[in-house]
């Protein structure tokens, strides 16, 4: 993987705007991220609120200098790679849910003024997904 954004910053509260976005799968009520990042260090807790209240957290840490192995999935470790490509943070990782084993590659961009992220997955499990999340804090 090429290039060092190492100034691009996603640290921050960041709420999925559901109208604009493309999710595979039931619609959630929301979808709340928050991400602490210095590079080369990534995590994000995901919290996703359900149509019934249920909420399911994750939380995901990895390497952004493609260095392999370091990547933890609600504190497992996760087949699975980071690294800037252009201007877009692009995090791949493979994991196993019961017998399948589901690939998924993230392209991470941010708006100009830093207050929209964009994650869309183009060639994976979850290929057409786009979520768009708007900076709180």
């Amino acid at each position: 993987m090429s290039a060092d954004f190492s100034g691009t910053c996603f640290s921050g509260i960041w709420i999925a705007d559901l109208s604009l976005s493309r999710l595979r799968g039931p619609q959630p009520r929301a979808i709340t991220i928050q991400i602490e990042h210095s590079d080369p260090e990534l995590r994000q807790e995901i919290l996703v609120t359900r149509r019934d209240g249920s909420q399911d957290r994750i939380v995901f840490q990895c390497a952004t200098n493609g260095e392999p192995g370091k990547s933890l999935l609600n504190g497992k470790t996760i087949r699975g790679t980071a690294g800037w490509q252009r201007d877009e943070l692009v995090i791949e990782s493979w994991v196993q849910f019961g017998a399948r084993e589901m690939h998924f590659c993230d392209h991470w961009s941010l708006s100009a003024d830093g207050s929209t992220l964009s994650m869309e997955h183009r060639n994976d499990d979850l290929a057409g997904q786009l979520t768009l999340l708007r900076k709180t804090e």
